[in-house]
């Protein structure tokens, strides 16, 4: 099972640049959208990190939110010998009323252009049926993640004890604010992706 999710994910990260011709955005569009997500032009390796602490007064409002930090980190990285970009994302989060850090990561793989108003997502997703989320930019500095369910685990203990999903309830749409990298580090457990992070 596990080596057919390592086959999974490896097509999904092969197809990613047939997945950016499907989708109906042009390429100008598309190279406005992610330099918008991470502030500028790619470079070999560039790095975007969104964060929100919800504040009593936010979690007063909406009683039914569960989840009261979300962090997410996207990574855009050559992939010289795909002749592609590759977009790592992984996503931390709190929940609002159970101890712990959580977290999820997997691919984004294919941008779309929604009917409503036009706006371009960046879709990922988490291997072996793990759901996933949506990414928008709401503008220069906030991003708009949407989610139905992604499947988690408590952060420092075994996956196979720790492995859930976060299912939306009333709060499918978060906004995170950019935030400088070192408040994303906690999401990287490489060490040398965490120094090259700390390096920006």
């Amino acid at each position: 099972m596990k080596y057919a999710c390592i086959v999974a994910a490896v097509a999904s990260v092969i197809g990613a640049h047939a997945c950016h011709a499907q989708e109906g955005v042009d390429k100008a569009k598309a190279t406005a959208f992610y330099t918008q997500m991470f502030g500028g032009p790619l470079s070999h390796k560039t790095y975007a990190c969104f964060v929100r602490r919800y504040d009593a007064s936010h979690l007063a409002q909406h009683p039914k939110q569960k989840v009261s930090a979300m962090k997410l980190l996207v990574t855009a990285e050559d992939a010289p010998e795909d002749m592609t970009v590759n977009y790592p994302f992984r996503l931390g989060f709190k929940y609002r009323h159970r101890a712990g850090n959580f977290d999820s990561s997997g691919y984004c793989n294919h941008i779309v252009a929604e009917n409503a108003g036009g706006e371009i997502r960046l879709g990922c997703g988490v291997d072996c049926e793990g759901g996933g989320i949506d990414v928008a930019m709401k503008d220069d500095k906030s991003a708009l993640i949407r989610l139905e369910r992604i499947r988690i685990r408590e952060r420092n203990k075994p996956d196979d004890d720790a492995s859930n999903d976060l299912v939306a309830g009333a709060d499918k749409i978060f906004r995170v604010d950019r935030a400088d990298l070192h408040e994303c580090s906690e999401l990287v457990t490489d060490r040398k992706e965490l120094a090259a992070l700390r390096h920006k």
